[in-house]
């Protein structure tokens, strides 16, 4: 099981003037993958509000470092690991799908 997970908030990131909000980014990569990789069966998406209160202790890790501005939002993670963030490049998230992918099949 592949798990994309979408960090991000309402408000714009300030460094991020021009760009889509995360949940625009959100949908958008939903979109995008499920046209790239016709097979979403085996991937979850998550979207996660940082500034929501029930996110969830496996959130925490990710959410603190937005908070502390060490990284930008929206942040894109694939599987525990971080693959891009603030105006998110689609090409990075299609490698490591289908790093992912490969690696279960």
């Amino acid at each position: 099981m592949i798990q994309l997970t979408v960090y991000g908030a309402e408000q714009l990131c300030a460094s991020c003037v021009q760009a889509p909000s995360s949940k625009e980014t959100f949908e958008w990569l939903q979109a995008a993958i499920g046209r790239k990789f016709y097979d979403t069966n085996h991937i979850v998406f998550t979207y996660i509000d940082i500034f929501s209160e029930n996110n969830g202790e496996e959130h925490e890790h990710w959410i603190e470092q937005i908070k502390r501005d060490e990284l930008f939002y929206p942040a894109v993670v694939v599987n525990g690991t971080l693959v891009d963030e603030g105006v998110i490049r689609i090409q990075k998230v299609y490698q490591a799908i289908q790093e992912r992918f490969d690696q279960i099949t």
